[in-house]
């Protein structure tokens, strides 16, 4: 499918937070999952992460282990039979925790001493397309350090598990 770069939905839940952020950027692609709440286009999602970026979040979680910043797991790293509608604020889908659960968005993300970042799975156009959103407030150096090296393959995964819905 085609992705492309978009603006944040101004219905997002991230939009006006967009404005305040570091960094920020959307994709949206054609959803053939139209009757799915947005939390079950995610998982039906990313349970189709290519390896190559899991290999990449080990290989960041090594990394970053080294420097004081969390283990993250990677994005697949969840249970396959827990339903959508089972989850809860709070709860940990792979590596994030989710925010904000609507028929039409999920948000969910992670805070620590660095970074606070924020991914959106926003359903559009009456269902018809998705746009995921990132959000990132960094809060110190080495937050900066961490997105410079972590933009270029931001740039490359969010594309990349797009095309798999």
């Amino acid at each position: 499918m085609k992705v492309k770069s978009c603006p944040i939905p101004a219905e997002s839940i991230l939009a006006t937070d967009a404005a305040k952020a570091h960094f920020s950027d959307a994709y949206e692609v054609e959803n053939p999952q139209a009757d799915c709440s947005a939390l079950a286009v995610w998982l039906a999602t990313v349970k189709k992460t290519p390896r190559w970026v899991n290999q990449s979040m080990a290989l960041r979680n090594t990394i970053v282990a080294h420097l004081g910043l969390k283990h993250s797991g990677d994005l697949s790293s969840f249970d396959f039979s827990k339903p959508a509608q089972d989850y809860k604020v709070g709860d940990r889908v792979g590596l994030f925790t989710v925010y904000e659960i609507t028929e039409n968005e999920v948000v969910m993300g992670e805070t620590d001493k660095h970074l606070d970042v924020r991914i959106s799975l926003f359903k559009s156009n009456h269902g018809g397309r998705v746009v995921v959103s990132t959000v990132v407030h960094i809060k110190n150096w080495l937050g900066h350090l961490y997105m410079f090296v972590v933009t270029p393959m931001h740039r490359i995964i969010v594309p990349t598990m797009l095309s798999k819905i």
